[in-house]
């Protein structure tokens, strides 16, 4: 996402975008449910990555983020 922003020139997704990979990668578990929230929400009704993003990056991601929210909330159960 991060670097599909970066070849669009999507500086609001940029912004948006470019802590979160080191936060998906390093965070504790506690934390990594706060950084897919936040990957989440880049997908709202009024402002979505999707009206800048191809498709073919915006769905994938967001699979894998509600993949990990589940098993996120598998933990937790």
């Amino acid at each position: 996402m991060l670097a599909a922003a970066k070849d669009l020139g999507a500086t609001r997704w940029i912004a948006f975008f470019e802590p979160l990979p080191d936060r998906l990668r390093d965070d504790a578990p506690i934390a990594l449910r706060s950084a897919a929230n936040r990957c989440r929400a880049a997908y709202g009704v009024k402002d979505s990555v999707r009206d800048v993003l191809p498709e073919s990056v915006t769905e994938p991601f967001l699979e894998a983020v509600d993949r990990l929210i589940r098993e996120l909330n598998r933990a937790t159960a």
